[in-house]
């Protein structure tokens, strides 16, 4: 078992240094914070944790991984005002399957020098070397060696958030235009904590935070996390970040991929910005012509041309025969002399097409609900249809003696409903603390095209002998650098801004999302979709320091020892007495549990903001409520006579009751006639215990 141990005092340095005990010692962080990682039996762990300057021991945890139109999509353009300067000062950290060096996204053609505050090392192993974009590299795998990517998720995430503008790309011809990342002049910092299949260990992400705090970069994107919510003290990212956030650094995080379950996020720390995946106006989809000339729309990114127009289909479930019994069968796992050369209807799909491809088929039709709208890249010629019209297909073959169809190439289609929340995005509400809002911010996420490694197959398949250097992923770990590269963007602009300054102002600004398109809501989308241009000059920032954090985390029953299981300091202490509430963190969103949602109840929240618009303001207060509450503000306006001056005001929300398992959101907004700052407010009556 891999233990990770967090000591934050002198004395029990001696004992990481020795050593002698614990033999099989995998890392020692001691650059950002101390404490070591280590292979211990259960008896081992007991008489570690018992001994006196030892803090915490716990599990190491297995964490899962988690654009051509996407940044001009939400107003990020060639043409958007930048500072070059201080964007080329800007440092990403990028904790991933590592990075593709040779991609021309990474070229560092008309750079300079890496910044003077940078203090990391290019340790990216054999034949991998750093330039002026790369600066810096690590790895932490036995297994690779290397900083390398090899699976392409890692060069994907670190080109979206700050690839270099390379003309006229695509995939097969799909998607095809110019790709960039939001802030193509800022450095990369590459640490490959991650091997995909492997997902990412948790000591070792404890030992990226380490190096990346010590190396001095500006920002850190993790799209990877826990399949399922950990308290923070057992959440190896959560720790990481909050030293990150001590010293001035902000982490950016995906929210999962286990949508559309509620309570199904696992990026739940208030320090952390916490990433949910939406879609663009630019939609991929795929037709099935059949031979009597209907046409069927669904989904795929398919780059494939059949040769003809007819050939034959035949339905799975009545094709078995040979070694295939039915159920094999409707999941295409037929015999070669079933469906050689035809294309093939399964009632489902399990994997990216391989398993038809490995009976022969020409190509495959999958009929499943739940994945309408996004598509995946196939290794054969294939389509995802709804069950509903995956019939019409199947109707059609049982009506016809010889049944035909051809599977067209994809093409890129117009959604003007555009930003809406993707089916596989993790929801809220917080498993943790319910009283905050998360996920927190949603960016695009869907067929988002960007570098990868040529070593990986764009099906992510073993039997795909493609190999390009530019494809089409979806995930919330495409969402994650979009609001990477935003924040990065903004910081762009305030250097001297704290993390929670530059997350306050990308969720105020944020596009407010259709809530009947989306009905989770708030739970789906956050503060609503990113807006990197509105982000810079929010007006007003509600601001959360290190002591801030260490009151919430009184605030919702932790005691000093626990407190310093995340702090690493032996400063940090609750308060005697009353320890607050989880209500009055300086949070951009407004949200509260209802533990007993069935009678009347009167909510408080306590808020600050700062003023970083104009020096002499006055904002007004306007309140978008629900029928099930009613929302005041105390006072209602507020006037500023300088620049980084604060306000305080009172929100009080209240209702009759709420129904169990539901919310209730309304949003708060400031205005000053030319900045808008908005807040969503929930109450809601979910918890882990309810679901």
């Amino acid at each position: 078992m891999v233990i990770e141990v967090f000591p934050y005092c002198l004395s029990f340095c001696a004992v990481v240094n020795l050593n002698s005990r614990f033999k099989i010692k995998i890392y020692a962080y001691h650059r950002s914070f101390n404490g070591f990682a280590a292979k211990l039996n259960e008896q081992e762990r007991q008489k570690l944790a018992s001994k006196e300057g030892v803090v915490s021991v716990f599990p190491s945890r297995t964490i899962q991984l988690h654009t051509t139109r996407s940044w001009d999509f939400i107003g990020l353009s060639k043409a958007a005002k930048r500072i070059a300067g201080a964007e080329s000062d800007l440092i990403v950290g990028v904790f991933d399957t590592g990075i593709w060096p040779e991609s021309e996204s990474f070229s560092d053609e008309g750079f300079g020098p890496p910044p003077k505050k940078w203090k990391g090392v290019c340790k990216g192993g054999n034949n991998f070397t750093c330039n002026n974009k790369i600066i810096g590299a690590r790895f932490y795998s036995n297994i690779t060696n290397s900083a390398r990517d090899t699976q392409g998720h890692g060069t994907h995430t670190a080109s979206t958030v700050s690839g270099n503008l390379v003309s006229n790309v695509g995939f097969y011809g799909l998607a095809q235009g110019n790709a960039k990342g939001g802030v193509p002049s800022a450095r990369i910092a590459a640490y490959q904590v991650c091997i995909e299949r492997g997902g990412c260990d948790g000591s070792v992400v404890l030992a990226a935070f380490d190096d990346a705090i010590a190396d001095g970069v500006d920002i850190i994107s993790i799209s990877a996390g826990s399949s399922a919510f950990l308290d923070f003290d057992s959440d190896s990212i959560a720790i990481g970040a909050f030293h990150a956030m001590q010293k001035g650094i902000l982490t950016s995080q995906s929210a999962g991929n286990s949508g559309p379950s509620k309570l199904s996020t696992g990026s739940v720390a208030p320090w952390i910005l916490s990433v949910a995946a939406s879609s663009t106006d630019r939609h991929i989809i795929d037709k099935v012509v059949l031979g009597d000339g209907k046409v069927i729309m669904g989904n795929s990114i398919n780059p494939f041309t059949l040769n003809g127009t007819n050939h034959p289909i035949v339905y799975g479930k009545g094709a078995e025969g040979g070694t295939s019994d039915e159920d094999s069968a409707r999941h295409c796992f037929l015999d070669r002399d079933v469906v050689k050369g035809k294309i093939v209807v399964c009632d489902t799909y399990l994997t990216a097409g391989e398993n038809a491809q490995f009976g022969g088929a020409l190509g495959a039709i999958y009929s499943v609900d739940g994945f309408d709208d996004y598509s995946i890249v196939f290794v054969l010629p294939a389509i995802h249809l709804n069950t509903k019209t995956a019939k019409k297909v199947i109707s059609y073959i049982n009506s016809t003696k010889n049944p035909t169809a051809n599977i067209l190439k994809s093409e890129a289609v117009n959604d003007s409903s555009a930003p809406n929340v993707i089916s596989f995005s993790s929801r809220g509400p917080n498993g943790i603390t319910p009283d905050i809002l998360k996920p927190d911010i949603s960016a695009p996420g869907v067929d988002i095209l960007a570098a990868i490694s040529p070593l990986a197959s764009p099906s992510n398949t073993f039997d795909d002998e493609r190999r390009v250097n530019y494809s089409i992923l979806s995930g919330t770990s495409m969402a994650c650098p979009h609001a990477t590269g935003a924040a990065a963007y903004v910081k762009s602009f305030h250097n001297d801004w704290s993390p929670s300054a530059i997350k306050s102002a990308l969720m105020t600004t944020a596009w407010k999302m259709n809530s009947t398109r989306n009905p989770d809501a708030e739970f789906a989308y956050g503060a609503g979709n990113i807006d990197p241009l509105k982000a810079i000059n929010p007006g007003l920032v509600y601001e959360i320091l290190n002591d801030d954090y260490i009151k919430f985390l009184c605030s919702i029953g932790w005691d000093t020892k626990r407190v310093r299981l995340i702090s690493g300091g032996n400063n940090s202490s609750c308060p005697q007495g009353t320890k607050g509430s989880p209500l009055d963190l300086n949070y951009p969103s407004l949200t509260a549990y209802l533990k007993q949602h069935d009678k009347p109840f009167v909510i408080n929240f306590t808020r600050t903001v700062k003023n970083v618009g104009s020096e002499n303001s006055i904002y007004k207060a306007s309140v978008t409520s629900n029928f099930k509450i009613t929302v005041s503000v105390e006072p209602n306006v507020l006037s500023f006579k300088s620049l980084n001056e604060n306000k305080s005001f009172k929100v009080t929300v209240s209702g009759s009751k709420l129904e169990p398992m539901s919310m209730a959101s309304a949003s708060l907004e400031w205005s000053d006639g030319t900045h808008t700052v908005r807040s969503p407010i929930v109450v809601h009556s979910f918890s882990e215990a309810s679901t």
